[in-house]
C-alpha cells in the first residue's frame, strides 16, 4: 500500500513538473510597433509593401506615436484598378509616400477620442510647411475619413501608436471634394454649381497648381450653411435662385483669392487681400480673426487652414459682399 502511495506521488509530481515547463515553454505575444502589426496582419499586405517602397518602415516604427487608417487589400486593389497599375511598385515613390502619409495623423488617437472635424495629416501640401487636412466625420454609425473610407476595425494597439483599419484607401483631396465632404458646405456646393452662372466653378477650383493655365493654388474663405441662410434672411431672397446670376458670380469670386495658399498665421491686421473678383477684404483680428468687406460687413473667421492638393479654405460665419 506504501508502495502504491508514493508511486502516485512520484507521478503527480512529474506531472506537475512537466506542466510547469509546458507553460514555462509557450510563446508569449511581445508587443509591436505599427509596421509588425501590419505585417502580422495577412489583410494589410499591400500596405506593408507600400510603406517600404515608399521608405517609411523606419519612420513607423519608432518611437514617435502616430494614429494611422491602414486599407485594407481590397482597398488598394480598388484604388490600383482606378489607376490602371498592377501593383504599388507601379507608381511614382514620391507620389506613394505621399498618399501614406496622408493615413497618419501624429499623436495617438483612439476611437472614443475621435472627434467630428478637421485634423492635419502627416503629409505636406508641396514643398510648403503646412500639412494636408482630413475631414473626420463620427456618429451613430462609425467613423468615416473625407465622408468615404470607414473605420472598420478600430483601436489595435501598438507600441508606437494605434492602428485603425479602413474599408478604402484615402485619396488625397482637392478644394471641391473637401466641400462636397463636409455637409455643413452643402449650400456652397449649391451655388457654385448653379447651371445659369456661366462658369465652371468645380473645373477651376478642382485645377491642380502647375497645370497650364490652372490659377491655383487659391485660399477660399467657406461661408457655412448658417451664412448662406443668413445671407438670403439678410436680402429678403427666398433661395439661391432668387439672387440674379452676375450678382452670385460676383460674390462667390470675391470669396477666392487665385495663385496664393495663404495660412491663417500669415494673415496680418489691417492685411489688404485682393480677391479673385478683384474687390479688397481686409483682415482684423482684434477680438478674433475676422474679415471686413467693402460694405464694412464683419464675418469671422470659424475655422483655419483646412488644407488640400490646390489650396487653403477658411472657414466663415457670414457670406462677404463686395460693393
Amino acid at each position: 500500500m506504501k508502495k502504491f502511495f508514493w508511486s502516485m506521488l512520484l507521478m503527480l509530481s512529474a506531472t506537475f513538473v512537466f506542466t510547469a515547463c509546458d507553460k514555462e515553454d509557450e510563446p508569449v505575444d511581445q508587443p509591436k510597433n505599427i509596421v509588425e502589426l501590419a505585417q502580422g496582419n495577412a489583410d494589410l499586405s499591400i500596405l506593408v509593401d507600400a510603406v517600404v517602397y515608399a521608405d517609411l518602415a523606419t519612420t513607423l516604427s519608432g518611437s514617435t506615436q502616430f494614429t494611422v487608417f491602414a486599407p485594407t487589400n481590397a482597398a488598394f486593389t480598388t484604388l490600383l484598378q482606378s489607376l490602371g497599375v498592377a501593383k504599388v511598385t507601379d507608381l511614382p515613390k514620391a507620389t506613394v509616400s505621399a498618399l501614406l502619409l496622408y493615413h497618419v495623423v501624429p499623436g495617438e488617437v483612439t476611437s472614443s477620442a475621435i472627434q467630428t472635424g478637421y485634423v492635419k495629416s502627416a503629409s505636406p501640401f508641396g514643398t510648403t510647411t503646412s500639412n494636408l487636412s482630413l475631414y473626420i466625420t463620427k456618429d451613430a454609425s462609425g467613423v468615416k475619413i473625407n465622408n468615404s473610407a470607414k473605420v472598420v476595425t478600430p483601436d489595435v494597439d501598438a507600441t508606437n501608436g494605434i492602428v485603425h483599419v479602413v474599408d478604402k484607401v484615402i485619396t488625397i483631396p482637392n478644394i471641391v471634394d473637401f466641400a462636397l465632404s463636409n455637409p455643413d458646405f452643402s449650400i456652397l456646393v449649391q451655388a457654385l454649381t448653379r447651371s445659369d452662372l456661366g462658369v465652371d466653378y468645380v473645373s477651376i477650383l478642382s485645377s491642380q497648381v502647375g497645370a497650364a493655365g490652372s490659377p491655383a493654388p487659391f485660399t477660399v474663405f467657406a461661408p457655412n450653411n448658417a451664412a448662406f441662410t443668413a445671407l438670403l434672411a439678410e436680402l429678403q431672397a427666398p433661395n439661391l435662385a432668387a439672387i440674379p446670376a452676375a450678382t452670385l458670380n460676383k460674390v462667390l469670386q470675391y470669396h477666392v483669392v487665385a495663385g496664393a495658399n495663404v495660412v491663417s498665421t500669415a494673415l496680418t491686421d489691417n492685411q489688404q487681400v485682393t480677391t479673385f473678383e478683384t474687390g479688397k477684404l481686409t483682415v482684423d483680428l482684434d477680438g478674433g480673426a475676422a474679415l471686413i468687406d467693402e460694405n464694412n460687413r464683419r464675418s469671422r473667421i470659424i475655422a483655419t487652414d483646412v488644407q488640400s492638393n490646390n489650396g487653403i479654405i477658411h472657414v466663415i460665419d457670414r457670406v462677404v459682399l463686395p460693393n
